[in-house]
Formats: C-alpha cells, sequence, structure tokens
C-alpha cells in the first residue's frame, strides 16, 4: 500500500474512536488494512441489512402515493393524527381504504 507523507502534529493525531472506545492511530489503522488484505472476508457471509420502512404488501413493495392538500385540510389530518397517536401516512391510509369501500 502506498504511503503519504504526513506533518507531525497530522502523524499524532487520532484518525477516529471505535463504539468500544479503541482510539484508531495511524498505526492500527495500517495493522488492520494489513489483516484485510492478507485475509479478506467472504462476501457471502456477510448479513443483508435492509433499510427504509418496511414493506406493506407480501410482495415487499409499497408503492408511494402523494398528493397535495389545502393547509386547513393538512392541519386538520395531523390534529386526528396526532389526537389518535398515529401517523399521518397510517391516517390517509384509512381514509383511502374506507372511501374505496364505500
Amino acid at each position: 500500500m502506498a504511503k503519504v507523507r504526513k506533518t507531525k502534529a497530522e502523524e499524532d493525531a487520532p484518525l477516529g474512536v471505535t463504539l468500544g472506545g479503541t482510539v484508531i492511530t495511524e498505526e492500527l489503522a495500517e495493522k488492520w488494512a494489513e489483516e484485510f488484505e492478507q485475509n479478506p472476508p467472504d462476501p457471502s457471509e456477510f448479513e443483508r441489512r435492509y433499510v427504509g420502512r418496511p414493506s406493506l404488501g407480501k410482495a415487499g413493495q409499497s408503492p408511494r402515493v402523494s398528493f397535495r392538500a389545502s393547509p386547513k385540510l393538512f392541519k386538520a389530518a395531523w390534529k386526528r393524527a396526532d389526537e389518535e397517536g398515529r401517523s399521518l401516512s397510517s391516517l390517509a391510509r384509512e381514509a383511502l381504504e374506507r372511501y374505496l369501500k364505500s
């Protein structure tokens, strides 16, 4: 790995701190990089992490619906959602479902 010339102050400054409190020095970072290059992890062993909100549908997709509302309707909807302790999205989904069933 190529080395970059640094000033004395940059060499002494820590690069960061791990969640466990270990101070990451230049030497430690070099050691970790060498260990990684000598024994890289197997990507098939990685645990998949899902980002974003969970899907509402069984197929794993929840199409997004977006529309404009008057300021009066918007305030009233938020007030009702707050009173019921739920999200505005939940309130809007219920209202649309009720409308479509009628």
